[in-house]
């Protein structure tokens, strides 16, 4: 039994691996197809060429970048590693249940990030670079990647060791109180990501006084929107790409435009996709974004309660499966293993609500502010961030979270 165990694991590692490479085949093929007839206006030859050489690129990057990943696991899993780091990370933490799973999961962090690193510096500095999106610094990327080490450590070791705690004191139980955990972390983060996180990495300032400012007001006072704080992020020392995002709910909501976006575009576009982020608040997709989210933590938190439940044998068999004794944070580690495709599930129900949820926010800018404006936003984004206007509906279906561009501006029309 614990050999079918075993080789199931493994098997559904290659069929993740296997199925985003035919998913990103697929996608990829895409590009042999011309550009949407109602599209055309938008790439010239050159440009389109370029787009699709930037996708050819990022291809065969994710391809070999995952291939390496994967071996790297299979090997680690295949010989022994799993045993070896688990002795290690219990021999330091003297036996000690709690520091024993965070040990385990710094080093096993580490490892994954230190392996991720020369990929990341690749990404960031030849194929950005090459095709001129990447405004990177060397020292704001040693910068970057030590704040994001330290505040994942941070935060994850506080989550984690409240998590095991509650895990010796309920045992099966302990999901509910970890579900309740999670969610205060998960609703405090959705209220003062913007002031705490963000200041570690962007400056953001209000966006000052002018016309784009008097523009912005007074669309958001005539559809009854309270809205005090606009912020400028500089995005722009990272990339050339652009971008907008609302955040917060209540008194700590609050719009951020990326200095980029604001480059690129007139006052009546970017009044058209803050009307777009306005219209997320005001159709309540934040705050069911945030229900939903707390909702799949619960049910996820509530299947890792019955595989690693004492009583439960499945999570006995599995560690056994691979040499290494039953413990908290190797079954966190199998039960990531074996309910990935679930997960997947997860998130493609989520990409689903979230394209629909999109829809929506268009129609309601279209609506209330200029629709040609938003058109032509959107089409701006799409073509400075060398976007495939032509992804493959299934590439579209599992794994994007907003409509490609021809079907939004279809929908937008209509409202037109």
């Amino acid at each position: 039994m614990t050999e079918v165990i075993f080789y199931s694991l493994i098997g559904i590692l290659l069929f993740d691996f296997a199925f985003e490479r035919v998913l990103s085949f697929l996608n990829i093929r895409q590009w042999q197809k011309p550009i949407p007839t109602a599209l055309n206006q938008l790439y010239d030859a050159q440009t389109y060429e370029k787009a699709k050489t930037y996708a050819i690129a990022n291809y065969r990057f994710h391809w070999i970048s995952s291939a390496f990943n994967l071996l790297i696991v299979l090997l680690f899993l295949g010989f022994g590693g799993l045993p070896l780091l688990d002795n290690f990370a219990r021999q330091m933490a003297g036996g000690h249940t709690i520091i024993t799973a965070l040990l385990f999961f710094a080093l096993l962090g580490f490892a994954t990030q230190l392996i991720n690193l020369p990929f990341n510096w690749y990404d960031t500095f030849v194929i950005e670079q090459k095709f001129g999106f990447n405004k990177t610094r060397s020292m704001t990327f040693w910068l970057d990647n030590l704040k994001s080490t330290l505040l994942g450590a941070l935060i994850g070791g506080i989550l984690l060791s409240a998590i095991v705690w509650l895990f010796m004191l309920f045992g099966a139980y302990f999901w509910v109180f970890a579900w309740v955990v999670v969610g205060v972390f998960t609703v405090f983060f959705t209220f003062f990501y913007a002031n705490l996180i963000v200041p570690l990495f962007n400056k953001q300032v209000p966006l000052a006084t002018g016309a784009l400012r008097t523009a912005i007001d007074n669309f958001a006072h005539k559809v009854g929107f309270s809205l005090d704080n606009i912020f400028v992020l500089d995005g722009s020392k990272r990339s050339t790409k652009a971008n907008a995002y609302f955040t917060g709910l209540g008194a700590k909501k609050r719009i951020v435009l990326y200095d980029t976006l604001i480059q690129e575009h007139t006052s009546e576009e970017l009044v058209a996709v803050l009307a777009h982020e306005i219209g997320h608040y005001k159709l309540k997709h934040s705050r069911n974004g945030l229900i939903l989210g707390l909702l799949i933590i619960g049910v996820t938190l509530f299947l890792f309660s019955l595989f690693i439940a004492p009583q439960g044998s499945f999570a006995i068999m599995s560690s056994q499966a691979f040499g290494v004794l039953p413990s908290f944070h190797i079954g966190a580690v199998l039960f990531a293993i074996l309910f990935g495709p679930i997960t997947e599930l997860f998130g493609v129900f989520q990409n689903y609500w979230s394209r629909k949820n999109e829809y929506q926010a268009d129609r309601f800018a279209a609506k209330h502010a200029d629709a040609q404006a938003l058109i032509s936003a959107l089409s701006k984004l799409s073509k400075n961030n060398l976007t495939n206007l032509n992804p493959h509906p299934f590439y579209v279906f599992v794994n994007f979270s907003h409509p490609p561009l021809l079907f939004r501006i279809q929908e937008i029309q209509k409202i037109k």
